[in-house]
């Protein structure tokens, strides 16, 4: 998704923040208290009180809130609470330590979740604020340089919250560009898959029936070339045409068997419902183990036998003709190859070719199911 990464950092900076801050609030009172004089003890835990209060619930916009107007009140809560350092005598007592701790994480926190210019504000008015306040209280030299502190380390907080903010940028572009190439890859991938079928279907069709009649292993004027020569062009046709979402695969096998003038056995069961890429790609691949019979098996019969379910199944093509040798078939052969190993390979099935001169062959389709 595009800013993703700017997108979750932005959403860590306001949780970070607020957990920053909540942790720290349990040391900052503890201090406040355990420095204070008896004397003072109990208007400091009316201070440190309200300080933990408003750090609770800010720490609670973090987490759900928006905007900035609640940084405005932070800014103005911990000014409130810089002007209480007269009345606890924290100067007296030389208790303004947890008013510096709560001020600094205050500063560095808010360059996590704000705009740059409402950051650098927030923590130039509560850094200066509070050195105005303790100033006017008669603070010492030390304690205000202590104070002074607190919008450099706002500053440090942000520059290194941009440079973080410019790696997630850039990772963020290299996401985009990343889904960009695997865009491109499976556009150029379906393109080729849909030319191997269109060429696949050529070859299994018009391609094998004109050559055919051109090597004169079929007569021109057979009775049944016509017939052949509209099923071919039907079927080049109906392969732009959106696939439906299953297909009865035994349906295919008897439309496909009147495609091969051969007279063919067939055993299989009345239906069986596949996915439609996979009973078009089985029954395809038997289409060209057929036409390989009637072109090359010099027989007047076939065999077909459908065994399995639809989780998985078993298909042979067999014939007793003169047989071959796969081993000896060439590479450059366009019909094992592509029209019957790779359709079964594309599906996750299998193709397995058993010949022999003067043996006949047998052609094994088998497909499982991926969770199967």
């Amino acid at each position: 998704m595009a800013q993703e990464a700017a997108r979750l950092l932005v959403r860590f900076g306001r949780r970070y923040a607020a957990v920053v801050r909540l942790v720290t609030l349990v040391p900052i009172c503890a201090i406040a208290l355990f420095r204070s004089a008896p004397e003072n003890l109990a208007l400091t835990a009316v201070v440190v009180a309200v300080a933990a209060v408003w750090t609770c619930g800010y720490a609670w916009w973090l987490g759900r809130g928006r905007g900035n107007m609640p940084v405005v009140l932070d800014v103005l809560a911990l000014l409130g609470l810089s002007a209480c350092v007269g009345w606890t005598d924290a100067i007296e007592d030389t208790n303004t330590g947890w008013l510096r701790l709560l001020v600094v994480f205050m500063c560095v926190t808010c360059q996590w979740h704000t705009p740059v210019l409402v950051g650098a504000a927030a923590a130039l008015a509560a850094g200066g604020g509070t050195v105005l306040a303790v100033a006017m209280a008669g603070a010492n030299a030390s304690v205000i340089r202590g104070l002074l502190w607190a919008p450099a380390a706002a500053a440090l907080s942000r520059v290194a919250w941009t440079l973080l903010r410019r790696a997630a940028h850039r990772a963020d572009l290299a996401a985009d560009e990343a889904a960009r190439a695997r865009h491109q890859s499976l556009m150029a991938a379906a393109v080729r898959a849909e030319e191997r079928e269109f060429a696949n279907a050529l070859h299994d069709t018009a391609a094998t029936t004109l050559l055919m009649v051109g090597i004169g292993q079929v007569r021109s004027d057979a009775g049944w070339l016509a017939a052949q020569a509209r099923r071919d062009i039907d079927r080049l046709g109906s392969d732009s045409s959106p696939p439906r979402p299953y297909a009865d695969v035994v349906g295919l096998l008897r439309a496909g068997l009147d495609a091969v003038p051969l007279p063919v056995e067939f055993d299989a069961p009345e239906e069986l419902l596949l996915p439609y890429g996979v009973a078009r790609a089985i029954a395809d691949a038997t289409g060209e183990a057929l036409t390989n019979v009637r072109r090359h098996a010099d027989t007047a019969r076939a065999t077909i036998r459908l065994h399995g379910d639809s989780r998985a199944l078993r298909l042979d093509i067999a014939d007793r003709g003169k047989g071959f040798s796969p081993a000896q078939v060439p590479a450059t052969r366009y019909g094992l190859r592509e029209s019957v190993r790779g359709r079964m390979t594309r599906i996750g099935g299998t193709a397995t070719i058993t010949s022999a001169a003067g043996a006949g062959t047998l052609v094994r389709l088998e497909w499982r199911a991926a969770d199967g």
